[in-house]
């Protein structure tokens, strides 16, 4: 009918109707990326919204506390993001097998282990304290609000952890904008929580910490009554005695121990970045932290098309469908280097107008102009580690990614210490391009020797 229609050659038809489909394509990936880009910039706000209210407070240690604090649960936190990541991959195949008794078996698996880190934490918070503090060099008065701070938002560790196994879940089910409702409804409630009791009823850190504390808990509740209310079907499906089935659960550590691994290594190359920059003097700290915004926003970009890769690779994989696998990362690959285009020509047509929006400090950013150029070359450098960040997940081939990390970790390392002496803070950056080129490059080699297994 179509052909017909428009009268035109074999050739010319096969080209419109490819077009079609590649259009019926992205439209799948930007509903699971765009969402998945606005979680991604509005989660960064909580901690952004608790240092905008104490630095009305009146005292610079108030924005220590906050700092501290927040860097403590940023790091924690972040070593259980394996609790999303696997989810989605795993519920994705689950969904693309058509099989819903795994799909709800997934789910319940991630929030239970994610419950039984998060007692963990509770009971350990004051081991944990004391060794985070032996580690810090702060003030008596910094590590006094820090640590209340901290044995408030700790008592979050169910909510945040919860919410990380329903979040991966709800991507893994094709579904991003959950998770982006929830993420506004966060922020919106630590706004006002927050305001209120630091403002309203004068209590201080402890009225910063309850708000984001009140905020976790709101998110978590929300993701629990919209998996009640628009998945309630699949509670006849919870048959408890299965869910902890020793092959399930031997499959579900050795995904989540990959990226686990994989975790440590990001932490050890970002911790190792900022400590470097910093024994380098205020103004290499201050350069090495503004520019590192310029990466920070880049990623949440490619993260939301991260999480489409992974969420659409496991539908794919789990559906036995080769064609639409390929055709995805073709055109996922198509959307991470148009975005790593347009954001280095934005970079460079205001980039330092973007550093004055950041700071009016003249002196940090003349010296930033000296390493701009590195940062002109971060997005296309790492945009493929991104994707195949997100469809290896997906494919649950975590073991591949954690290779891909351990070498281009070692010879980020390796790198700066060879060429520091000569480069110095050219060096870092130098290290850390190679790093991120070498994870995307040695992803895309294995992913091409493994194929013809996947699917």
């Amino acid at each position: 009918m179509l052909k017909r229609s428009l009268d035109v050659n074999p050739a010319t038809f096969a080209f419109f109707i490819e077009t079609e489909r590649r259009q019926k394509m992205n439209k799948k990936i930007l509903n699971l990326a765009l969402p998945a880009i606005v979680s991604n910039i509005t989660v960064p706000l909580l901690g952004l919204i608790d240092v905008a209210i104490v630095g009305h407070l009146g005292a610079a240690s108030y924005i220590g506390a906050i700092a501290v604090g927040g860097m403590l649960f940023n790091i924690i936190y972040w070593m259980f993001g394996f609790l999303r990541m696997g989810t989605s991959g795993l519920t994705s195949q689950a969904l693309g097998k058509r099989d819903l008794d795994e799909v709800v078996r997934v789910l319940l698996r991630a929030v239970g282990v994610g419950m039984l880190i998060a007692l963990a934490l509770i009971l350990l918070q004051y081991p944990i304290q004391k060794a985070a503090f032996a580690l810090l060099t702060t003030s008596e008065e910094v590590e006094r609000m820090a640590s209340l701070y901290f044995r408030i938002c700790v008592w979050g560790a169910p909510a945040v952890l919860g919410l990380y196994g329903l979040s991966g879940w709800f991507i893994g089910m094709q579904n991003a904008r959950f998770p982006m409702i929830i993420a506004i409804t966060q922020n919106v409630v630590n706004i006002l929580v927050s305001l209120w009791l630091v403002f309203g009823l004068e209590m201080g850190i402890e009225g910063v910490a309850l708000g984001t504390l009140i905020a976790q808990y709101s998110g978590f509740v929300m993701a629990i009554g919209l998996w009640l209310h628009y998945y309630k079907r699949l509670r006849l499906r919870i048959q408890w005695r299965q869910i902890w089935q020793r092959s399930e659960m031997k499959r579900f550590f050795k995904l989540n121990s990959d990226i686990f691994f994989r975790t440590l290594c990001l932490i050890a190359v970002t911790t190792f970045f900022t400590s470097t920059g910093a024994r380098q003097g205020d103004v290499v700290l201050a350069v090495n932290t503004l520019l590192m915004q310029l990466f920070t926003l880049f990623s949440y970009f490619m993260d939301g098309f991260a999480y489409a890769g992974e969420a659409l690779t496991g539908l794919y994989i789990g559906a036995k469908n080769r064609i639409a696998l390929q055709k995805m990362i073709r055109q996922l690959f198509v959307w991470g280097i148009s975005l790593s285009l347009l954001f280095t020509f934005l970079y460079g047509v205001g980039g330092r107008g973007f550093l004055g929006l950041l700071t009016n400090e003249k002196v940090v950013i003349d010296a930033s102009m000296d390493y701009f150029y590195w940062v002109l070359a971060v997005p296309l450098a790492g945009f493929a580690a991104f994707l195949w960040d997100g469809i290896l997940i997906g494919a649950t081939e975590s073991r591949l990614m954690l290779y891909a990390m351990l070498v281009a970790s070692v010879s980020f390392f390796l790198l700066y210490y060879l060429l520091a002496p000569q480069l110095g803070n050219h060096a870092l950056w130098l290290a850390f391009l190679v790093y991120l080129s070498l994870r995307g490059i040695m992803q895309t080699f294995m992913w091409k020797k493994k194929k013809p297994q996947r699917v």
